[in-house]
């Protein structure tokens, strides 16, 4: 049984049409599981002997097994990207909008892959998972993992499902760093990339959020350096962690817009208290507490160290000297009021990769929502990565930097 939230309106006087079953939707999906079984390295040198990666896909890979395209999720995403659970799920996959028959990303042509990363805490293995060695979780001495780590995974991941070779690979935030690393890494079987609201590394300030974040989590006394129970931990350093970081994914004008000053209809505009007093305070906290529900606390840790460590020239290097082998075609879209990955840094990700003489395009898009604007609805948008991932032959670049 479904609520009017999960349905489409139809014709007077018929039945209305679950949204799982309306035209352009993938329907019903259900969340698979890639075992390896093998011992995998990583780049600290530690190891661990064998790793799950839980994921999803949406159409058919063809005879040719070339037209497979991997969505990379955000700090906070996970495999689940289109599609229903179950028909009473309140909510799709976190990029549904854009992926499904006749979308964006239209999967009566493509085969559409997407994983949780390795380290996190979607039934992909990490920090949470139990360890093999002494039969709990292996908190924090889960292996420390990078963005290159989690690329090698999905590959494996890949060549289990039988792609030979990328379309695309598509990503935005951390899941741009994602496909820009499948860019440098595996050059020949990754055709095309699009990366959106990234970086080719954190700013000071990126990393100034993260660090705020991990102490809040880390000073919760129920932290226990990373020892704790999956129904306890540190839920209130995480939800504030999640509330801090939150702010930097919008921007002031669309807080602004949705919240402004207005108060509860609770509070009382003469009492001096620290209660909720404020609507965009009572929605921090909202987003705090429905994180902590779904979200494991020193998973937020080890991908937030990973974002920080994150950097395609390696210090000493440049951004030129990176994108050397890359052969794919490559888009990068950046979002005027994203002030997380602000527009200059997703700039200059492309003036890198032409000037290593690279095909590279840029666009960026006016928006006031911030860094989370390539989440939202944008037709814009939808003409962009159509565009990108439906080209039969790419284009030829006549550029002078």
């Amino acid at each position: 049984m479904t609520d009017d939230i999960d349905t489409l309106p139809s014709a007077p006087g018929a039945e209305t049409t679950p949204r799982h079953l309306a035209p352009g939707e993938v329907g019903l999906v259900a969340p698979r599981d890639f075992i390896y079984s093998q011992p995998f390295s990583f780049r600290s040198g530690q190891s661990i002997s064998g790793f799950q990666l839980r994921y999803e896909t949406y159409g058919t890979l063809n005879a040719t097994r070339d037209n497979a395209v991997l969505i990379c999720h955000a700090l906070s995403g996970d495999h689940h990207c289109a599609g229903w659970h179950t028909p009473a799920d309140k909510k799709p996959g976190w990029w549904n909008n854009l992926i499904g028959p006749g979308k964006a990303v239209d999967t009566r042509r493509f085969f559409v892959v997407c994983a949780n990363v390795l380290g996190g805490c979607q039934g992909s293995t990490g920090p949470s998972s139990s360890n093999p060695e002494t039969g709990r979780p292996y908190g924090i001495l889960f292996p420390f993992v990078t963005i290159g780590d989690m690329v090698r995974a999905q590959k494996l991941l890949l060549d289990h499902l039988g792609v030979i070779e990328l379309h695309g690979v598509i990503g935005g935030s951390m899941g741009g760093m994602l496909a820009l690393r499948f860019a440098t890494d595996y050059p020949r079987f990754t055709r095309r990339v699009l990366g959106m609201a990234t970086t080719g590394r954190e700013s000071a300030q990126a990393i100034a959020f993260n660090e705020v974040g991990r102490q809040a989590i880390m000073q919760d006394p129920a932290w226990n350096r990373g020892d704790y129970t999956k129904d306890a931990g540190p839920r209130v350093g995480l939800a504030i962690a999640r509330m801090m970081a939150h702010i930097t994914y919008v921007s002031d004008a669309s807080m602004d817009r949705k919240f402004g000053r207005r108060k509860k209809d609770t509070a009382n505009s003469d009492a001096y208290t620290f209660d909720v007093q404020f609507e965009v305070e009572g929605y921090l906290r909202h987003q705090g507490q429905s994180f902590i529900n779904r979200f494991d606390a020193n998973s937020y840790l080890y991908i937030t160290r990973a974002l920080d460590q994150f950097d395609l020239a390696h210090v000493d290097g440049t951004l030129e000297q990176a994108f050397a082998a890359v052969e794919a075609e490559t888009l990068i879209v950046g979002f005027t009021s994203d002030w997380l990955f602000p527009p200059e840094q997703n700039r200059q990700l492309t003036l890198a990769l032409l000037r290593a003489g690279k095909r590279a395009s840029y666009a960026e898009l006016s928006t006031d929502l911030g860094h989370d604007s390539f989440l939202l609805e944008s037709e814009e948008l939808y003409g962009l990565v159509r565009g990108w991932i439906e080209r039969d032959q790419p284009y030829v670049f006549d550029y002078a930097i």
